[in-house]
């Protein structure tokens, strides 16, 4: 597997990773090196990072005690304290590598699927807002 840039990736991309750091079983052999495992759960936090700050914007658009909202504090709350952990460190294991990136690919799903039911939600007031 070629080593990520520091180029940002797009959502396209990031996806592709999502579901390779998914198929990964992390009790058999043929787990990634801990550099490309390492490197992907940094691309996760880099891009999860941005899809909060995306996240927090949009619920200001919606009731607050809606369920949209109440999904997408909670999946706020389990970023803030996973996109913020200390990286692993060079000597980490293969197993704990992939599992710190299957973990945030995890993550990154829930912001997604906050995304789209916060924009669903804003989608329904601007529709009563017409009528």
């Amino acid at each position: 597997m070629a080593a990520l840039t520091t180029k940002a990736l797009g959502t396209d991309e990031v996806l592709a990773l999502v579901e390779t750091a998914l198929s990964w079983d992390l009790h058999g052999a043929g787990l990634p090196a801990v550099e490309d495992a390492l490197s992907m759960a940094e691309e996760f936090t880099r891009y999860g990072r941005g899809i909060v700050e995306d996240l927090r914007t949009q619920c200001l658009d919606i009731l607050a005690d809606s369920e949209a909202a109440a999904r997408a504090q909670a999946t706020l709350g389990e970023a803030s304290r996973r996109l913020y952990l200390q990286p692993l460190a060079g000597s980490a294991s293969p197993r704990s590598a992939a599992q710190r990136a299957q973990n945030l690919a995890r993550l990154v799903q829930s912001l997604l699927r906050a995304i789209e039911l916060v924009a669903q939600a804003q989608a329904l007031i601007t529709a009563k807002g017409t009528q």
